[in-house]
């Protein structure tokens, strides 16, 4: 099991005042920061559990959604036999109040939960298993599995199809996206990818998915509809290893974060092709969210424990945040 980068970052509004404010998960120090993006800083943090990773917002917006996991964090070429017994009793999707902030509870999630994402409804969530090769079903009301579904090994990244009828699951190891028919909990299709499949974002009407593929250097792009593979998009720059992706609010455009590659790629959605790159973003950007209003970009930067705001304008950093320690990162909402 290979070490963890930042994957989850979610930009939330307040209901006691105007001020956008962003929620970070922190693996290593097991807590959410929040900071205050009109001063540039974290004005609180919560302590949630181990290791949370994956974080969401509930669709209602009053609760913030966090996977904690009890398994031990550990590099890509580390022996499972000198790891410390993991916790299973640490697994599970954190529900955090947002008002005042507090952690409510926590819910059966499967092993080692990872990522996830949640019904419209609110009332379902979709979680990866790193560890069992399985998706998970959890009804956050009465706290329990409600089904396992088997998908390829590692599986990663896990996004609804926005009218929520088809879910798809990345596998790090099979080099397959899995799509899932949600009402009938079965694989309709395994889809062949790049390597090392990370995450994946929707178009607004569901006909185009966009797989970052980390050891790829690539993002394919697959037909929603249909679950096939219909292109891939290079992306060049050096070191490059995509990883998280978000759309820009009117769609035009898709951020890729690039890992190790310290860059973001900014991909022409219509044309399919890279059209620029954001250089010297950060260390390892993984998580990434952008404002309301198109304006900034933000990244999670797990090894030096901070967030990059970028001004789209320029295409440059114009701060950086600090927040705990490895910070993950990805998902927004309007103030």
């Amino acid at each position: 099991m290979r070490a963890r980068l930042p994957l989850a970052v979610v930009l939330v509004a307040s209901t006691a005042q105007a001020a956008p404010r962003l929620l970070v998960s922190n693996e290593d120090s097991g807590d959410v920061s929040v900071i205050d993006l009109e001063k540039n800083e974290a004005v609180a943090s919560v302590s949630v559990g181990k290791r949370p990773r994956g974080i969401r917002l509930s669709p209602d917006g009053k609760t913030a959604l966090v996977a904690l996991s009890g398994s031990p964090k550990a590099g890509p070429n580390s022996d499972s036999m000198e790891l410390p017994p993991p916790d299973r009793t640490a697994d599970g999707i954190g529900v955090l109040q947002l008002e005042p902030l507090k952690l409510l509870k926590v819910v059966k999630s499967g092993q080692d939960p990872e990522s996830f994402d949640v019904s419209r409804d609110g009332k379902l969530v979709f979680v990866s298993n790193e560890e069992t090769a399985e998706a998970s079903v959890v009804d956050l009301r009465s706290g329990k599995v409600t089904a396992r579904i088997k998908v390829g090994g590692e599986p990663e990244g896990v996004t609804l199809r926005p009218d929520g009828k088809v879910l798809y699951v990345t596998s790090e190891v099979e080099n397959k996206v899995f799509a899932i028919d949600v009402a009938r909990r079965k694989v309709l299709k395994a889809v062949e990818v790049g390597a090392r499949p990370r995450s994946v974002v929707f178009t607004a009407d569901g006909k185009t998915a966009f797989v970052t593929c980390e050891n790829g250097a690539q993002v394919a792009v697959l037909d929603g509809q249909a679950h096939s593979a219909r292109g891939r998009i290079a992306i060049e720059s050096p070191g490059a290893k995509p990883m998280g992706a978000v759309l820009s609010p009117d769609g035009k455009m898709l951020y890729v974060s690039n890992g190790r590659g310290g860059t973001v790629a900014v991909i022409d959605v219509a044309s399919e092709k890279v059209n620029g790159t954001i250089f010297k973003v950060g260390v390892r950007p993984w998580g990434i969210a952008v404002s309301p209003d198109g304006r900034r970009l933000y990244t999670a930067n797990g090894p030096s424990h901070d967030i990059s705001v970028i001004d789209l304008a320029t295409k440059t950093v114009v701060r950086q945040i600090k927040a705990g320690r490895s910070p993950w990162g990805l998902v927004l909402t309007n103030p």
